[in-house]
């Protein structure tokens, strides 16, 4: 208890935990999409069910590898070296959470592009269907990959571990308070989900890119977002005009 009251009596642990609060919401703006996009493809008396398991399992992975900081701080060291390039367990999973993110975001926009494209060749023959425990294992793997970067991003910010459990918490909180209005506002601008899986697919270039040892400026991600948002609320304004 003295531990805490030091720490919340320091105001640079205070300046630490905003700065690591509006990280953590910012990070998980590429989860609430994908989360979104997911659960509208469930029957409709499922989808805030799905967000909300969905979000809570971020949590739940979150303050779980919180509790094994010194182990997570040390996915960070080689294990192996390519062409003069080192890999570490970070690395590997920041490029298989890349490919996948990858891989969803094309199949969802062939999906919207070509909504009857016959027999689903991976299926044998049979049409592809979605389930609520399909959908949730999708959040499960992309909600490990977007918390391991996290925690990592966050240990590099502060020394604290309640410092990054306050953080977490509230930036997920902040998650599930958004994630039902999110999803609505996608479902009824149709343009919003090409937008969102756009989106999607540059998060998983940034994610395979960070993988192979080339840093990409977050800020610059999420400026051409914003930027890209900003134009598509301009179309959306000026459709709402013509009608």
């Amino acid at each position: 208890m003295d531990a805490l009251m030091t720490l919340a009596s320091d105001p640079a642990v205070w300046a630490a935990l905003g700065a690591l609060i509006a990280m953590e919401v910012v990070l998980g703006i590429d989860n609430l999409i994908f989360i979104s996009i997911l659960t509208n493809k469930l029957p409709e008396h499922q989808r805030s069910k799905g967000r909300k398991i969905g979000i809570g399992l971020a949590l739940v992975l979150r303050l779980a590898l919180l509790s094994t900081v010194a182990i997570i701080v040390k996915l960070t060291a080689p294990l192996f070296t390519v062409l003069g390039q080192p890999f570490s367990w970070r690395d590997l999973i920041l490029i298989a959470g890349g490919l996948f993110l990858v891989w969803k975001a094309t199949k969802e926009i062939h999906h919207k592009v070509d909504p009857d494209p016959g027999p689903d060749m991976f299926d044998g023959g049979r049409a592809a269907g979605v389930t609520f425990g399909g959908v949730i294992v999708q959040i499960l793997l992309l909600d490990l990959v977007f918390s391991i970067d996290s925690i990592i991003t966050a240990v590099g910010m502060t020394e604290h571990v309640p410092v990054m459990v306050i953080a977490v918490i509230v930036a997920v909180l902040t998650m599930l308070l958004a994630a039902d209005p999110l999803a609505r506002f996608i479902e009824r601008n149709p343009t919003i989900v090409m937008l969102a899986l756009g989106f999607l697919l540059m998060i998983g270039g940034m994610l395979i890119a960070e993988g192979f040892g080339v840093h990409v400026p977050k800020g610059y991600v999420y400026a051409a977002m914003a930027f890209s948002a900003l134009v598509e609320a301009l179309n959306m304004l000026s459709r709402r005009r013509a009608s």
